[in-house]
């Protein structure tokens, strides 16, 4: 191997591993690198490794070439697997290689911009591109006759300091390290855009956090702009932990192909329909997938195999000695909770029970805690000093931790991506193994987390959904252009057309922008809601405004209002400001508390909730103040209910395809079959037993229709003679975004055809109506009468006058610059956004085609609510796919207990929610009989 044979050896002129005794697979690999990182990667990283049969990792080994040949690259593969230093250490191995050839080395500009989602991992990566460039640096300085120049990196994000950002000017950082927020800012800043046209790479880490939400759409569009300034390709290579569909991620990371349009260029434009569709063709790319390139030890485990008979203090403490035992089996345990409450509780009750933790050892790390509680926690797990480390989501994404060799799920994290990028934090090197245990304490959770961990070890992961042509974000960038410099409409719609997402974007949709961005909408000036941009024709050369770098007649764009620059670069990104409400009694306007306003989305007049211990109900919002009434009804929406993450579209038909399957096994014999069935999955003997037993009552009690599938629905029907209501539990196990859109969907239909209030509480497993005992509707006829074609207009009409919509018309209104967080030195809160937007509703929901609306409908409905997927399911029931059942019951099904506890998951509520499932358990089994027990005690 010639890169061997050349290598300048280390100091006691011994190679780390013997050649001539191991296959290398990846010498080619290797002889891209220059001599000087070739001896930096073999101390670095030592020797040759045997799992990989060679010096990389597969990540590493398929990036490195393409990156060397400047190929687009999206690099799908576990934490820790070396991803990113794949990318990093082919760029550096190029700036180095082009400084030592050109004598007058790098240009002071940008080369590669790495940009990540959080401040913390830029630091992160920061620091890890320092050991590299020093460990070069150090080796070509012990050579003879060799140099290196320097090859800068710096970090710019919204911290930055003016100094430093002064300084960056002056030297600029080859390598520049940003958030996508900054590097919007970047492309419109006078100065420092001039640094970015020698822009050659440009990785996005972590970009399965990006693409399924807006801050990836507004990174794709600016990506393009900054295509559109060099005259060179840029070659992106995209890091992402498991995800699907790789190629749809991939289309997003390089944007579509149309002929180049330099910023700067004048004359004629292409048809932007030239190609597929209007956005061209997809630019080329390559994918290395190594998601599965480790093994994984995953479990799911339960206190105890009946979460029904044994109480709550019994399996909180079985729970609690399982936990203890693990950290005590491990190095350093991380634990995960689904929210930033569970976490602190966690660790609360391990400090309380065993000896052995306290503040020197244990942590608790989450959003809400300060910046350098967590950064201290974030060092302390990377050095190994802490044995247990409870979280929600923080620490999903970033920092290296080294020692962490178990991951503990508490709960589902309602996606198998979720789960493996939890995970993956353990075992934190390609070779080593990663060990999971996911601990299930409620049996709708255990059936999910079964399902979940049967398709983890099959290769199963959720697809991402990437939003599409979202007005608001297009509305930021069209202004950001504008501002930049008068140029043409037609290249400003090629350079938003090039970006994926509106790959699709329409005529229609690009009119109603521009209608929206020039005010053209009588009175909209009146209501302080200005044109940012002019569009009109080049005028003649003796007109007032003739460019003459365009022909006359070409349709041109600019900016509108001497403060453009400053509203654009203190109002745009697209993370919503968000605010607490102070809630107030009606009869006595006094205070109650606070409620955080995403609790409210799920909220509806007449819903109840627990606030303080009390019960309330809800009546309305005014601004940032909820207005309530004092109720002893029981609680329809529980308070965990906006911070746990929804369970993915995906992962909620597995589980129906698991129903269907569990029930052929059922038919083949019975419970013993069920079981035998079950000890195939990743399962603890309790949880095997726990599943059997729920669906053994389950078909005992009401039969095979009683279960949902992938072709069947079920709807049960309770009279509650107590409560005077009568329930219709669907048991739509599509997700809690799905069964939002559906149960508000049929709601509404419900409200028209009984004209009585609905209730409504959502799960993951499916969502409960409750009306007055004296209404009656036909359910069956109401899902069977929907038509696909109208489900989004329905859907819409049902959005009418709800919070949801007042909330999301403000996020949109704020991100389309319609209302300015910033202006004039005055900073507006979210609570003063909030009375702003509902000032503005009403007058823009009357404006014909009003982009700002359309796209806070788009928002909801297709993001938050799922349509497209509530469309499918419809229309398969339409077409006789999907049947629909029905049964009159006396008391909730065994796979009704967890909706029909819904209003009683408060720790307040505990008690009562155990003595309601006890009751309902109980019912279940007078009606089934003592057979109900064959089979269950027998050790099969």
């Amino acid at each position: 191997m010639d890169g061997i044979e050349d290598l300048e050896l280390p100091a006691d002129g011994e190679l780390p591993f013997d050649p001539d005794a191991v296959t290398i697979e990846d010498g080619d690999v290797f002889e891209l690198l220059e001599p000087a990182v070739q001896q930096w990667w073999l101390e670095e990283f030592g020797e040759y490794v045997p799992e990989n049969e060679g010096f990389f990792t597969p990540p590493q080994r398929g990036a490195i070439p393409n990156v060397h040949e400047g190929e687009n690259t999206l690099i799908c593969a576990p934490t820790g697997s070396g991803k990113t230093l794949s990318a990093f250490c082919a760029i550096i191995n190029e700036l180095y290689r082009r400084d030592r050839e050109f004598e007058e080395g790098l240009e002071n500009s940008v080369y590669c911009l790495y940009v990540s989602p959080l401040k913390s991992l830029a630091n992160d990566i920061h620091r890890n591109l320092e050991v590299p460039l020093e460990g070069i640096e150090s080796i070509v300085d012990e050579r003879e006759g060799q140099e290196m120049g320097e090859i800068r990196h710096a970090i710019r994000h919204g911290d930055t300091s003016s100094s430093d950002r002064q300084k960056m000017l002056e030297e600029t950082p080859h390598i520049l390290n940003t958030t996508p927020e900054t590097l919007a800012i970047l492309l419109n800043s006078p100065k420092f855009r001039e640094k970015l046209r020698t822009v050659e790479y440009v990785i996005v880490d972590e970009i399965h956090s990006l693409a399924a939400g807006k801050r990836g759409t507004h990174l794709s569009v600016s990506l393009e702009r900054l295509e559109a300034m060099t005259d060179h390709d840029i070659t992106r290579i995209g890091c992402s932990a498991t995800i699907e569909p790789l190629e749809g991620v991939a289309e997003f990371l390089v944007g579509r192909e149309t002929p180049r349009v330099s910023e700067r260029s004048s004359g004629e434009r292409s048809d932007p329909g030239d190609g597929d569709g209007p956005g061209g063709e997809s630019r080329e790319y390559d994918i290395v997938d190594a998601r599965f390139a480790r093994e994984f030890d995953l479990e799911l485990e339960c206190p105890t195999d009946d979460l029904i008979n044994t109480s709550r203090e019994v399996v909180q403490e079985r729970f609690y000695r399982m936990l203890h035992e693990h950290v005590q089996e491990h190095t350093n345990t991380l634990v995960f909770t689904n929210t930033r409450s569970g976490a602190e509780r966690v660790l609360h009750n391990l400090r309380e029970r065993f000896d052995g933790y306290d503040e020197d050892n244990s942590a608790c790390h989450h959003g809400s805690l300060s910046k350098e509680v967590r950064q201290d926690v974030e060092a302390r797990l990377k050095e190994g000093s802490l044995d247990v480390v409870t979280s929600s989501t923080s620490l999903e994404l970033g920092i290296d931790m080294p020692h962490v060799d178990l991951v503990v799920q508490v709960g589902s994290p309602k996606s198998v991506a979720a789960l493996l990028q939890r995970v993956g934090r353990a075992g934190h090197r390609v070779g080593q193994t990663v060990t999971g245990r996911v601990i299930a304490l409620d049996r709708d959770e255990l059936l999910e987390c079964a399902v979940m961990l049967k398709k983890a070890e099959d290769g199963f992961v959720d697809s991402v959904s990437i939003p599409e042509n979202a007005q608001d974000v297009a509305a930021q960038h069209v202004y950001g252009m504008a501002i930049a410099e008068i140029r043409p409409e037609s290249e400003i719609k090629d350079i938003l057309r090039r970006a994926y997402p509106y790959r699709n974007y329409s005529e229609e949709e690009w009119e109603s922008l521009v209608r929206y961005l020039t005010a053209d909408y009588a009175g909209l000036e009146d209501k302080n809601v200005y044109a940012k941009i002019w569009c009109d024709e080049n005028d003649p050369p003796d007109g007032e405004h003739h460019h003459e770098e365009y022909p006359v007649g070409q349709p041109l764009i600019g900016k509108r209002g001497r403060l453009a620059r400053v509203i654009y670069m203190t109002n745009i990104g697209t993370i919503p400001d968000s605010f607490t409400c102070d809630v107030y009694t009606r009869a006595s306007d006094e205070w109650v508390g606070q409620l955080d306003e995403s609790y409210l989305d799920t909220l509806e007049k007449g819903d109840v909730f627990v606030l303080g211990g009390d019960h309330f109900e809800y009546q309305y919002r005014r601004g940032s103040k909820v207005y309530v009434d004092r109720t002893s009804a029981r609680p329809t929406v529980p308070s965990w209910y906006s911070e746990r993450l929804p369970l993915s579209y995906d992962l909620g038909c597995e589980i129906l395809a698991f129903q269907k399957q569990l029930l052929e096994h059922y038919e083949d014999g019975g419970p013993p079959r069920v079981r035998a069935w079950l000890r195939e999955f990743p399962l603890d003997d309790d949880s095997v037993r726990a599943i059997a037993r729920l669906f053994d009552h389950q078909l005992q009690y009401a039969g095979v229709e009683s279960v949902s599938t992938t072709d069947r629905l079920t709807i049960e029907v309770e009279r509650d003679r107590d409560e005077y209501e009568r329930h219709y539990y669907v048991h739509s196990a599509y997700g809690r975004k799905f069964n939002d859109g559906l149960s508000r969907l049929l709601a509404y239909h419900c409200a028209q055809e009984a004209t009585a209030n609905v209730r409504v509480a959502v799960a993951d497993n499916g969502f409960v109506l409750s009306m007055p005992l004296n209404r009656k509707v036909d359910i069956e006829g109401i899902v069977e009468d929907l038509d696909p074609d109208e489900v989004r207009e329905d859907l819409r009409a049902a959005l009418n006058d709800t919070d949801l919509l007042q909330r999301y018309f403000r996020i949109n209104a704020t991100r389309s610059l319609m209302i300015l967080k910033r202006y004039k030195g005055y900073e507006k809160s979210a609570s003063e956004q909030q009375v702003s937007s509902e000032m503005l509703l009403g007058f823009a929901e009357d404006l014909e085609n009003f982009a700002v609306i359309e796209e806070t409908y788009r928002e909801i409905l297709e993001d938050k609510l799922n349509v497209a997927e509530i469309e499918e399911i419809v229309a398969g029931i339409e077409s006789g796919e999907i049947d629909l059942e029905r049964h009159l019951v006396d008391s909730p099904t065994p796979r009704a207990f967890g909706l029909a506890t819904l209003s009683a998951s408060d720790v307040v509520l505990a008690e009562d929610e155990s003595a309601a499932l006890q009751a309902f358990h109980e019912h279940v089994l007078e009606e089934i009989g003592d057979e109900s027990l064959r089979g269950l005690s027998s050790g099969e």
